[in-house]
């Protein structure tokens, strides 16, 4: 069922819709590099066929998989010599191209560089990430969607129909409900779905009138349990990012789906108690510092008992820090505290602030003039603790930030009174 043309190639139509830049290019036949970026089913490997059919180049294809680099020189040296005899340029198509190595990518560079191939890389990684720089830099790089269940159940139906390349000489009564199921629980995926059509197809026995009926119940057995497309790469990062901001911005709701989308692909646990650990601390902070504890407890909790029952005080924490008051203070704080001692003059330690425990160290005036908090009302001295002055933590008046604002504040205007008696001007 793998699409001839772009009248029947399904989704991608922000790329591929009319007027769109690779569909012109497509059918003026004038491809340059490319490369074709996205998770598994998307048309990756089909946009690729579908260029070799309308193209006047010559098309080779290589696997990251299969290929290895005498493999790659074959193709290049062959391409060279059609392009200085008959004039006529090769098309390079790579599927999986991230599975070829740094020094196997680079065999590749100078004759894309030079013109004498235009490449077409398939991956379902981050060409960024995966593809050498160069090569990235020398092509277009066109990101292919998921395809919506709508689009999946059209792929479907058309399956059911064909007869040539699908299913059409089958008998077959696919109940509506069914191919719903089938299109949602492909997660985007339509060579999944395509694939589970068929198992139902071929292992359903038919009825006496030599119907095969295939049921909501015979869709659920094809397709299982829905994979949840989970790389180590982008959507790794792209889910933690999204579960942090969901934190971040107070959405218990959208937390708990990213929380549970993790839990069903296998993240560590260990992975995600840490990003709830750090979370607590620089995006709630001191606006409730019971954030952090039960964050670090959750912690503890989830790294003893594992999965499945780890999801409980690892939920327990999200929605608490997602539904806490927030505040970054502490992060600007400590941030600003670091600018200052990587790029400006290092502080000495005030003499009256030094040890002066050991021996000697009253010779050298080490401790001397220095007033012991406790001994002061309200446990507060105004004296100087820096020797500059500098002001690194501004506390918000969110939650229990508001009473430390009150605080801070009195403490520092003693502080402002006693270095103008000390410095009188």
């Amino acid at each position: 069922m793998r699409p001839r043309d772009l009248g029947e190639f399904a989704g991608q139509t922000h790329i591929l819709g009319p007027g769109q830049l690779l569909r012109r290019a497509i059918e003026a036949d004038r491809i340059q590099s490319l490369i074709f970026y996205g998770p598994p089913g998307t048309g990756k490997t089909s946009l690729a066929q579908i260029i070799a059919r309308r193209t006047r180049s010559h098309f080779e294809r290589l696997s990251g998989v299969e290929s290895n680099v005498a493999d790659m020189r074959r193709v290049l040296a062959s391409a060279a010599n059609r392009l200085q005899n008959k004039g006529q340029p090769t098309i390079l198509f790579v599927d999986e191209i991230h599975r070829f190595n740094k020094a196997q990518q680079d065999v590749l560079l100078p004759d894309v560089e030079a013109g004498v191939v235009q490449l077409i890389g398939a991956t379902t990684h981050n060409p960024f990430f995966f593809v050498n720089s160069p090569l990235v830099s020398r092509s277009q790089i066109f990101e292919l969607r998921p395809l919506t269940e709508q689009e999946i159940y059209d792929l479907l139906q058309r399956a059911l129909k064909d007869s040539e390349r699908g299913l059409g000489n089958l008998k077959i009564h696919a109940d509506e409900s069914a191919l719903k199921h089938l299109a949602k629980l492909s997660d985007g995926d339509a060579r999944k779905a395509l694939n589970a059509l068929e198992i139902a197809a071929l292992t359903t026995e038919p009825d006496t009138g030599g119907v095969i009926h295939i049921n909501l119940s015979v869709a659920e057995q094809s397709i299982q349990k829905k994979a949840v497309v989970y790389d180590d790469e982008d959507a790794h990062y792209d889910t933690i990012s999204a579960f942090i901001k969901a934190m971040r911005g107070s959405d218990p709701d959208a937390t708990l789906y990213w929380l549970a989308k993790m839990i069903h692909a296998g993240e560590d646990p260990r992975f995600v108690a840490r990003r709830i650990v750090i979370h607590a601390a620089e995006d709630v902070g001191l606006a409730d510092p019971m954030a952090l504890v039960l964050a670090s407890a959750a912690f503890q909790a989830a790294e003893f008992i594992g999965w499945p029952e780890a999801r409980i005080p690892l939920a327990e924490a999200a929605i608490y820090i997602a539904t806490a008051p927030k505040s970054n203070s502490t992060i600007l704080a400590i941030g600003a505290a670091m600018k200052d001692v990587e790029s400006g003059r290092t502080l000495p330690v005030p003499e009256h602030l030094r040890d002066a425990h050991y021996q000697g160290a009253k010779r050298l005036g080490h401790g001397e003039g220095y007033e012991y908090a406790h001994d002061h009302p309200g446990h507060f001295v105004a004296q100087d603790y820096l020797g500059a002055d500098k002001r690194y933590y501004e506390p918000t008046e969110q939650g229990r930030e508001k009473e430390i604002k009150e605080r801070v504040e009195r403490w520092r205007a003693e502080l402002t009174k006693a270095r103008k008696k000390e410095r009188p001007s």
